[in-house]
């Protein structure tokens, strides 16, 4: 029975649909998320969309009166799928500790809100950073910012969840809408990770991606395989004026909502934008890095689910036990590793 099962796991399962930690790999600090599809965005609700149809309101109250289901707005849909290459991505926002580091090795200046006693302890997120900023300490790490496709993809997990902990809301597991009285440590809120185990992907602090934003991108997605954003700016009204760009104009995105926000911006879907120079969301601005994953780090996570499988074949039951363990501990929502866990456990009892 347990080889007729193996047998149609093997046909089923994607070579990289389970992976495992190798701490030699997956840098400190880091989850790995393996390739394949996941879904980004979510679709419209008839029965909740409300537009305005005013032609004087600007596109910001447009966007605020057309939601495409209750929790969303327009510029979520429609949904569809995406496929990403395997990626290495911060379990933790970047702290102040992390972010001082890299102030006294190169000179960067510091943040807005850098002396605030409710915000600067060494375990807080950093926060009052730009765009620019935020680049510029990934690439320091020798790492980059997410684009928005990954950052959705490792919050979300592989069933394409509303919240990084379920699909039902939970407000004691968010920082948002001043439930508490400012940023929380990077490492708090262990009962919200995301499937990958990403700590604070809802609330906490807004974190920038590396895309620019269009609220229509979703709509002209021209290629599902590592979706990276628009190639271009879209310009976003305004007179093109100094103060113009700081609310209108060219925007990247940011995600995640933050402990200012409201609940509706803390879902996996959220989309809300910032010029790159500005921090004007600088109380609850923050960001996360990413990594390639190099190919041979796709190639052994392909291994590591092969070695698992054989060690079935081969009825070595606890070295099975133990490879499988491993990786549902980094993708606990895997069907078929659990599928094979149960296998394994009937084996030993």
């Amino acid at each position: 029975m347990a080889g007729v099962l193996l047998g149609s796991l093997l046909v089923t399962l994607h070579p990289s649909a389970a992976f495992a930690q190798d701490s030699a790999v997956v840098p400190d600090r880091m989850a790995y998320v393996p390739f394949g599809p996941s879904i980004m965005g979510i679709d419209k609700d008839p029965a909740n969309a409300t537009a305005t149809t005013s032609k004087s309101a600007t596109l910001y109250q447009q966007r605020m009166s057309m939601p495409w289901s209750k929790q969303a707005f327009h510029d979520e849909g429609p949904a569809h799928w995406v496929v990403v290459d395997g990626y290495f991505i911060d379990k933790y926002e970047v702290s102040n500790s992390d972010y001082a580091e890299f102030m006294k090795t190169k000179g960067h200046p510091g943040p807005a809100y850098w002396d605030d006693p409710r915000l600067n302890k060494p375990n807080q997120p950093v926060v009052g950073v730009n765009w620019f900023d935020a680049k510029a300490y990934c690439e320091f790490k020798d790492k980059r910012l997410p684009t928005e496709a990954e950052w959705e993809r490792a919050a979300r997990g592989p069933e394409g969840l509303k919240y990084p902990w379920g699909n039902e809301f939970d407000a004691a597991k968010a920082n948002f809408g001043k439930n508490h009285e400012a940023t929380l440590p990077i490492n708090s809120m262990p009962e919200a990770v995301s499937p990958y185990g990403l700590h604070h992907m809802a609330g906490n602090v807004f974190e920038w991606v590396e895309d620019w934003y269009d609220p229509d991108f979703y709509k002209k997605t021209p290629h599902p395989a590592n979706t990276i954003g628009p190639l271009k700016p879209i310009w976003i009204g305004g007179t093109g004026t100094y103060v113009d760009r700081l609310t209108v104009g060219e925007k990247r995105v940011i995600r995640g909502g933050s402990w200012i926000a409201a609940e509706s911006s803390i879902t996996t879907t959220h989309r809300f934008w910032n010029h790159p120079s500005n921090n004007s969301y600088g109380v609850g601005l923050g960001f996360r890095c990413a990594k390639t994953a190099p190919s041979a780090v796709n190639d052994q996570v392909r291994t590591a689910t092969i070695d698992a499988m054989k060690s079935m074949g081969q009825e070595k039951w606890q070295e099975a036990k133990t490879q499988l363990t491993t990786a549902l501990e980094l993708d606990p929502h895997n069907t078929e590793l659990q599928q094979m866990q149960a296998i394994v456990q009937g084996k030993i009892q």
